[in-house]
């Protein structure tokens, strides 16, 4: 699950993470009045003003600006607010900003006395640790980082028996090319992420920049957070934090039917039980001549209500032309599935408007195809892999 900027700064902040003093606004002069406490609170006469929506890159867009005085707060405000900001990591159509932060302005002493790095922490695959990833080279893409300069990326791995250590925090700092105050307040904000990351059971913090201000004083400047979907049921707290609005609408509509369901650009749509086989579909339906058109694993069950789900979900997209049903019947028997089939094929009428092919294997699946079969409807059954390939190639073409 991705957080905004706000929330996730919110998170980092309770395990002692320092984050400039934001306030969140929906209107302009809900942002004027944030700026006034901000102002009182920090004696700052600056502020950032930031479009809150889940993408990166947003001052590329215009949806980050700097101001001087409570007017251009307000006008920078009126600005944002309702656009559709476009990124490099949105559509091309952008997303709509709903709402903004006022941030504390951390370039106290100017651009010109400031810092920038980069610190992550997200999970090593080839190792299975968890590891905090940092750069020089803040405020800029880690790919082009990455690719251009990679002697400029260091990492730490964290044992999981011990945490982030201490020498490990201050090999960051010194990495870093940090002093005296800065490098004590480093090695205490490496520590603190660490925790954050570990606690609220995240998939990804990204802080890009990490500044190091006039006084030496280090700030997680902006904050990218992902927290993994499988641990919400310890976090009830972060789960109120989802915002339905920032997702893809037919996505969540799936994910309230129990389904696991991703939009794809192909044309035909499917729908199988298991992760390994919807891959295996994917790759078959391409073989055919064709282009999957989502990813959706309806489960150990198949009845008549989830199948038909399944199908206005899937035809929700009006790309899709056929639809390939793949079942293997290991929990869920065959015949079951062909019977929700038909009587979710009954059930939508005229709005199920695109050829369906069934591939039944596993148990009973012989007796499901000749359910399908005597049904009179126009759905195609079929057993051997090779057969719905063929039918997919047949109905495209």
């Amino acid at each position: 699950m991705n957080l905004h900027e706000y929330q996730g700064k919110s998170i980092l902040s309770g395990y002692g993470v320092a984050t400039p003093m934001n306030m969140l606004a929906t209107t302009p002069e809900e942002a004027v009045e944030a700026a006034k406490k901000i102002a009182e609170k920090t004696g700052s006469n600056k502020w950032a003003v930031k479009a809150q929506i889940h993408a990166g890159g947003r001052g590329k867009g215009g949806g980050v600006k700097i101001a001087k005085s409570l007017d251009e707060v307000k006008q920078f405000a009126e600005q944002i607010l309702g656009m559709m900001l476009i990124t490099p990591q949105t559509s091309k159509e952008g997303k709509l900003v709903r709402q903004i932060i006022v941030e504390q302005n951390v370039y106290y002493a100017g651009p010109e006395n400031v810092e920038e790095y980069y610190m992550s922490v997200l999970m090593n695959r080839a190792t299975g640790r968890n590891m905090i990833m940092y750069s020089t080279e803040g405020g800029m893409d880690i790919e082009t980082v990455a690719e251009e300069t990679p002697e400029l990326i260091f990492t730490e791995e964290i044992d999981p028996k011990v945490g982030l250590q201490g020498f490990q925090a201050r090999k960051i700092a010194f990495n870093l090319g940090l002093s005296g105050v800065a490098f004590k307040e480093c090695t205490k904000f490496a520590m603190a992420l660490a925790r954050a990351y570990e606690g609220s059971d995240a998939s990804l913090f990204e802080i890009n920049p990490v500044i190091k201000a006039a006084d030496g004083k280090i700030f997680a400047a902006d904050a990218k957070v992902s927290i993994d979907d499988n641990s919400m049921y310890r976090h009830k707290d972060i789960a109120e934090m989802r915002d339905y609005r920032e997702e893809d609408a037919t996505e969540v509509e799936a994910d309230k039917a129990g389904l696991n369901y991703v939009k794809l650009d192909g044309n035909v749509g499917c729908m199988v039980n298991g992760a390994g086989l919807a891959m295996a579909t994917m790759d078959m339906i391409k073989q055919s001549g064709g282009d999957p058109a989502n990813f959706l694993d309806v489960g150990g069950t198949a009845d008549a209500e989830r199948v038909e789900k399944g199908f206005r979900i899937i035809l929700s997209d009006p790309n899709v032309k056929a639809i390939l049903v793949n079942i293997f019947g290991g929990i869920v028997r065959g015949d079951r599935v062909a019977q929700g089939v038909v009587d979710a094929s009954k059930s939508m009428g005229d709005a199920l408007n695109v050829p369906v092919i069934v591939r039944l294997q596993g148990t009973n699946a012989v007796e499901g195809k000749k359910i399908i079969d005597d049904s009179g409807l126009k759905v195609h059954s079929a057993i051997a892999l090779e057969d719905a390939a063929r039918l997919v190639n047949e109905l495209l073409n």
